[in-house]
């Protein structure tokens, strides 16, 4: 049986336009984007205006399978609902907005690189995470080729969010050679399940320990035993 340590990324993309646009625009932009990506991307047919819209395409991305994700500013963009998505969103999100002069705007204008702006002060208030390219603001061309960019960062991130560090022993307390993983570890806020023969760390599954570990299992302060990393 063959076995891989990397995943697979399912990318796709969310197009969001705020409601004072007509949303075609951010539609066809989109639409504009999935031609220029090729194959390997999912387009979600909502285009979120509101919180509503928001869950439906949250819900559409995951039914498909996506574990990475574009949110797309067509226009300006609803800074709430957008950044909601990389919140209710289980996996790792892009941020990137339509340039103008596309010949595809409304009144001339769309404003995308001003919404880019708000969308990116939203994430900071709200505490959240998402992956934002050095110039996040592009034609279909442009944005497609830095969402081919984005895939490997995903992976990562993706992998990750479910690795395991295994370190074997069980060793003597004073035996430190053995045990830098340990020490790494716990510094990072990891929990672990031990055994006598193995310990496991784990950054996203809080594990108790089992009474089968030994005595001189390395041990730490209960502020280190945290279900989640503490470091970026």
């Amino acid at each position: 049986m063959n076995s891989t340590n990397i995943p697979e990324v399912k990318l796709g993309i969310i197009a969001v336009s705020r409601d004072c646009f007509p949303i075609a625009l951010s539609t066809q932009r989109r639409k504009n984007i999935v031609a220029a990506y090729g194959e390997g991307l999912y387009e979600c047919p909502i285009t979120v205006e509101n919180e509503l819209d928001m869950l439906k395409a949250v819900d559409d991305v995951n039914a498909a399978g996506c574990n990475a994700l574009v949110v797309f500013l067509g226009n300006f963009g609803p800074e709430t609902p957008e950044t909601e998505i990389a919140q209710r969103f289980d996996g790792p999100c892009m941020f990137v907005a339509a340039a103008e002069g596309d010949g595809d705007m409304i009144n001339g204008r769309g404003d995308a690189y001003c919404g880019m702006l708000n969308c990116s002060y939203n994430l900071g208030m709200r505490h959240l995470k998402g992956y934002i390219p050095e110039y996040p603001v592009g034609t279909a061309a442009e944005l497609a080729e830095k969402m081919h960019e984005f895939v490997p960062i995903a992976r990562a991130i993706i992998g990750l969010k479910n690795l395991k560090i295994i370190t074997f022993g069980p060793v003597l307390r004073t035996f430190s050679p053995a045990t830098p993983p340990s020490r790494a570890c716990m510094s990072w806020g990891w929990r672990s399940r031990k055994i006598p023969s193995w310990t496991c760390w784990c950054p996203t599954r809080s594990t108790p320990a089992t009474s089968a570990s030994p005595p001189s299992a390395p041990t730490w302060p209960p502020r280190w035993a945290r279900g989640a990393i503490t470091r970026s």
